[in-house]
């Protein structure tokens, strides 16, 4: 038997619900906010995420899906979105036809990692980009979108961090600080985060080895060394935040390895998705949109991991979405039916109806049975002494009430449904 592959999953009918409403959810909080839905290809050139993440990130140098298309161009699997979203700004000139492009986007990403608690490597984000304003505000409003999100969900068990990078003169200048602080302990690091002193020292905050940790304990921190102006930014950031009642507290060591990250960076987490608990994460990035080619314009974002928000839910019972249910389930009394039953149910369905019928040439007790199952709120009963006397009936599943009606009177029939 041939089955998915490690690290994917199928989402079975029954999941279904619960991505519906936690999609509504999303598109219904960006709407409020004013922000549209892009969506970009699956797959672009290598190119835009070696040069838009990074090839010193463990996402292009372990991660991503990466071949070579018939033509012998190198073509990769999105491994996130905010690249490819900025490359749809630059190429399609979205800043000529407005100052300040809101944008949001839900769908999958493809990452070759070791699959864990709520990490696929197919699964899917979403998130929002806002491209054209440096203003503190926005910083804030995606994180207050992704916490109205993860509220509407009905988590509780949420916590906002927050640390800005500043801009990058200052982080330069940090980094050469953070430098001489590792020279000593050079040797005590572990391989990976001897790489990174050169390529990403930043990330040394991320590592999870215990030496690396125990090192990086008494490092200085880069907000203890910024300037005026990001300091400024950050307070703004910060006073937003409180002003609209969201919880939040200052992680200093909370950082991107990324130059082109600058100012706000931000992680909402969750103790309910075990040791992966961050459920998203973001940041502003003025330098990305000219780092890939554009004009020099700012721009802010953030991504979220669905499979993890699911997690959390179900681990909290935070939500549990109403049972799919169909209008009107029609039953066959009598064989030979069949093209009534049919013919009528098309004309239901073409009138905003949704129906079911009996497909496998059941009995009148399974046939019903089956309406029970899928939750049908009306059945229509086809046969008997009331067809042949030119009725049906109809059955109201939630009382038990019957109305008999002329069989060719559809209107009325579809009338007493939408009533109810």
């Amino acid at each position: 038997m041939i089955k998915a592959v490690t690290g994917t999953r199928d989402t079975l009918p029954s999941d279904i619900p619960k991505w519906n409403y936690l999609e509504s959810s999303v598109k219904s909080v960006f709407s409020n906010f004013n922000y549209k839905e892009i969506r970009t290809p699956v797959f672009e050139e290598t190119n835009l995420f070696a040069r838009g993440i990074g090839e010193a990130t463990d996402i292009v140098g372990k991660e991503m899906y990466t071949f070579l298309d018939r033509s012998g161009e190198s073509i990769t699997l999105r491994p996130e979105m905010t690249a490819g979203v900025v490359r749809a700004f630059i190429e399609h000139s979205l800043d000529k036809k407005q100052n300040l492009n809101k944008l949001f986007y839900i769908g999958a990403m493809f990452r070759q990692e070791r699959p864990q608690a709520g990490r696929f490597r197919q699964f899917h984000q979403f998130g929002a980009e806002a491209l054209g304003s440096n203003d503190p505000l926005l910083d804030a409003e995606m994180i207050i979108m992704a916490y109205e999100i993860f509220s509407r969900l009905g988590l509780k068990n949420l916590l906002v961090k927050i640390n800005s990078l500043g801009v990058p003169s200052s982080r330069e200048n940090y980094k050469n600080i953070l430098k001489q602080y590792l020279a000593p302990h050079f040797a005590l690091l572990s391989s990976e985060s001897k790489k990174r002193f050169e390529t990403n020292i930043l990330r040394l905050f991320d590592s999870k080895e215990e030496a690396d940790r125990k090192i990086m304990e008494n490092a200085p921190l880069l907000i203890e060394y910024l300037d005026e102006e990001s300091l400024n930014h950050f307070e703004k950031v910060k006073q937003a935040l409180l002003s609209t009642g969201i919880p939040f507290e200052v992680d200093a060591r909370l950082v991107r390895g990324l130059d082109y990250y600058t100012h706000t960076t931000f992680e909402v987490v969750s103790g309910s998705v075990g040791s992966q608990s961050a459920l998203c994460g973001g940041g502003r990035y003025n330098l990305l949109v000219k780092e890939l080619g554009g004009p020099d314009l700012p721009g802010v974002g953030f991504a979220a991991g669905m499979e993890r928000i699911l997690l959390a839910c179900e681990n909290e019972k935070s939500f549990e979405p109403e049972e799919e249910k169909i209008d009107l389930y029609m039953v066959a009394l009598d064989k030979g039916l069949e093209n009534f039953i049919y013919g009528t149910a098309v004309k239901f369905r073409r009138n905003g109806i949704s129906v079911d019928l009996d497909y496998l040439g059941r009995s009148v007790k399974a046939q019903m049975r089956e309406a029970n199952r899928t939750n049908a709120k009306y059945v229509l009963l086809v046969g008997g002494e009331e067809f042949s006397r030119g009725e049906v009936v109809l059955k109201n599943m939630a009382n038990g009430e019957q109305k008999i009606f002329d069989k060719n009177d559809f209107e009325k029939i579809l009338l007493s449904i939408k009533e109810n």
